[in-house]
């Protein structure tokens, strides 16, 4: 039930030719940060990743097709996004878990030492 998206950091409209249809109005760069949901918590983690898109002729532009000055391009937006700090929110059966643990514990430690005997 764990599920792993990616929400979007930032979107850049480039203005460098296409390596496809040699448009300079239509590519698209966007950088997006991995989000981690299950039973228990809710995480965004540090993994960031980035692609680029033309909108004129609708295809993906993989970085085996980039020009040098596309490349240029990117890794400047690559040093001027700044992703969302890594955090971790515990959701309610997060939480009923690590109580019910502690508890469990609790009764363990008192019925050792004896203080609770049944």
């Amino acid at each position: 039930m764990k599920t792993q998206q990616y929400f979007t950091l930032k979107g850049v409209q480039l203005n460098n030719n296409c390596p496809e249809c040699y448009s300079n109005e239509g590519l698209e760069l966007t950088f997006k940060q991995k989000f981690v949901e299950n039973m228990f918590y809710k995480a965004i983690t540090e993994n960031t990743k980035y692609d680029m898109h033309c909108n004129i002729c609708k295809t993906d532009i993989f970085p085996i097709r980039w020009t040098d000055d596309i490349e240029q391009v990117v890794n400047y937006q690559k040093r001027a996004v700044t992703p969302k700090p890594k955090s971790l929110k515990l959701k309610q059966a997060g939480w009923l878990f690590i109580i019910i643990d502690i508890l469990l514990l609790i009764t363990v430690i008192l019925f050792a030492t004896g203080v609770i005997s049944f």
